[in-house]
């Protein structure tokens, strides 16, 4: 039986990934500080640990007490927008934490390393977007992701650490933290409409994206390590229909059965046109299923109903406030 660490297994998408691993007879560790996750997403089946992967001592325990035999990285705090404020907070938990769990599996000669990466990472580059594209981040978070593929490829040369890197995009689905106001717009719709609340988008809402449902990629990410020709490599993971926010929003009330009311808010720096080719994908692990939207945001609608609404958490410690979105600045406090 295959041993399995997952990071951010008590999160979005690496508690649907663990999911799918226990299923497919892995013996299954999470590791979760529980900043973004829920314990109650965890499947029981797996063994769960409650820590950071910037305790290096700890994840260092871990690899020794468990005997890796693979590593799923989904552990991050992938806010895209927010990422140019919180710059520091950025680095720290998405490109350091990485590089601990990066050490500890070649000195403990895991198998193969699957990092969940970004759509972040191409920037503004004309959709759709290719692997072949040299990335081009505009934000830090997108610098970040790609700092790790790179770290992943020069660990590969030099010790043979195999790896395979997924670029996922909008991912949406049960499970997912609708209280985070700064990331996952379906989420933060659903929350707001839960809350009796207008939906609030930012600029004009005519910012296109491809909006991909959980089910359609957890299984592709778990199964990676099962597909020899995938090592090394990356691929671009989600949904190749692209949406307007406007559109967005106008389905998740529909399918809630409430007010399309929205509150445009000042518009942010952000990409405005982002959706990825996934061909590479389907070529190596098969076309697999494709879920409508408005399907997928009805069955995100029936879990979030039946969850109720979450109070919405707000960031603390900005480290810039310069530019700062106002509808952030209202509520956000300031580091120091």
């Amino acid at each position: 039986m295959p041993v399995s660490l997952v990071t951010g297994g008590a999160g979005f998408i690496g508690s649907h990934v663990a999911a799918n691993l226990v299923e497919d007879g892995h013996q299954v560790v999470v590791l979760d500080d529980l900043s973004g996750g829920y314990l109650e997403n965890v499947p029981r089946q797996a063994a769960f640990v409650q820590g950071s992967i910037l305790d290096q001592l700890l994840v260092d325990k871990l690899f020794s007490d468990n005997s890796f035999d693979f590593v799923y990285h989904l552990a991050a705090y992938a806010a895209e927008g927010l990422s140019h404020f919180i710059k520091r907070f950025n680095y720290q938990n998405n490109l350091i934490g990485s590089i601990n769990l990066i050490n500890a599996s070649v000195n403990h000669g895991v198998k193969c390393f699957v990092f969940t990466s970004s759509i972040a990472v191409y920037g503004a580059l004309q959709p759709p977007m290719r692997e072949d594209m040299t990335p081009i981040p505009e934000d830090p978070y997108g610098i970040a992701k790609l700092a790790v593929e790179q770290e992943l490829r020069v660990s590969h040369e030099m010790f043979g650490l195999e790896f395979v890197v997924f670029r996922p995009h909008n991912v949406y689905g049960e499970r997912q933290n609708i209280a985070d106001r700064y990331r996952n717009v379906v989420g933060i719709l659903m929350n707001q409409l839960l809350k009796g609340e207008p939906m609030s988008i930012f600029g004009d809402g005519n910012q296109q994206r491809a909006f991909t449902y959980i089910g359609d990629v957890a299984p592709v990410i778990a199964a990676a390590v099962r597909y020899p020709e995938a090592r090394g490599q990356i691929f671009n993971l989600g949904a190749d229909v692209s949406y307007t926010v406007n559109e967005l929003a106008r389905i998740v009330a529909d399918v809630m059965g409430l007010e399309c009311r929205v509150r445009h808010l000042e518009a942010r720096n952000e990409v405005k046109v982002a959706f990825s080719d996934g061909s590479k994908a389907a070529r190596v692990f098969g076309k697999g299923q494709t879920t409508a939207l408005k399907e997928g945001i009805l069955r995100m609608a029936e879990w979030a109903m039946v969850h109720g609404a979450r109070e919405s958490c707000v960031f603390q410690n900005v480290e810039i406030v310069k530019n700062l979105p106002p509808s952030w600045a209202s509520v956000i406090s300031r580091v120091g």
